[in-house]
């Protein structure tokens, strides 16, 4: 064949279009498994962290094993859904995520300490320049929180991004949500100031927005959990 013929360009430009196509293709289900793996034991060290426990990733899986002892979803009215059961990434509240608008229902995980449930919740919402999300701890009265863990897409280094540092989430241990029979949340706010109404936490210094994303995360994602934590107070 004349290489010189514009046939030949063509020929040669549309099999190396397509060698490449099937390697790239190749390439993403090879790893593809390793890449859900990796994002299932971010998702569980995540989990741990609210539990105070930071575990390496080749940790994750047998301490998440070990300390969470059943995960399901809930119906808006806190409700459990049967049949949502079960820890395991393909498990319903594993698998749930909370900006998912056709989830069946919102994930709760439950992990036994020193011999003490705890009910982990997730929270979603936004910060200055992009999503923040983490997970809260509460103790089995549904009010007093027993830990927190945050993280974000891209907020400011050293303002917006303190959220994922031990010295703020340490501020959230032994908060109550729940204040004279009333779910308040914790407040999030100015280094100095107070509120009066609920408890609160001082905010990062000079990450105004990523604090108020936070205090607004705690107030209606945790909030969508408002009736399954009135009812585990009431129970105790």
């Amino acid at each position: 064949m004349n290489r010189e013929n514009s046939g030949y360009t063509i020929i040669y430009a549309s099999i190396m279009v397509v060698i490449v196509a099937l390697g790239l293709a190749f390439t993403h289900q090879a790893l593809n498994e390793r890449q859900t793996a990796n994002v299932n034991t971010d998702k569980m060290q995540q989990i741990l962290r609210s539990l105070n426990i930071d575990a390496t990733a080749a940790e994750a899986q047998t301490k998440y094993d070990e300390l969470v002892k059943n995960a399901y979803l809930i119906n808006s009215d806190g409700t459990k859904i049967e049949g949502s059961e079960g820890t395991t990434p393909d498990d319903p509240a594993f698998s749930t995520e909370l900006d998912d608008e056709n989830a069946a229902g919102l994930p709760v995980y439950e992990a036994e300490i020193d011999g003490s449930m705890k009910y982990i919740l997730p929270m979603d919402g936004a910060g200055l320049w992009g999503p923040i999300w983490g997970y809260l701890a509460v103790e089995a009265d549904g009010s007093t929180i027993f830990g927190a863990e945050f993280d974000h897409q891209g907020e400011t280094p050293g303002l917006g991004a303190e959220i994922v540092t031990s010295s703020f989430k340490e501020q959230f241990i032994g908060k109550e949500l729940i204040k004279e029979g009333t779910f308040k949340s914790v407040a999030v706010v100015k280094p100095g100031q107070t509120t009066s109404n609920r408890d609160y936490v001082d905010g990062i210094s000079g990450g105004t927005i990523t604090s108020k994303g936070v205090d607004a995360m705690l107030l209606n994602s945790v909030g969508d959990y408002k009736d399954f934590l009135m009812n585990l107070n009431a129970a105790n």
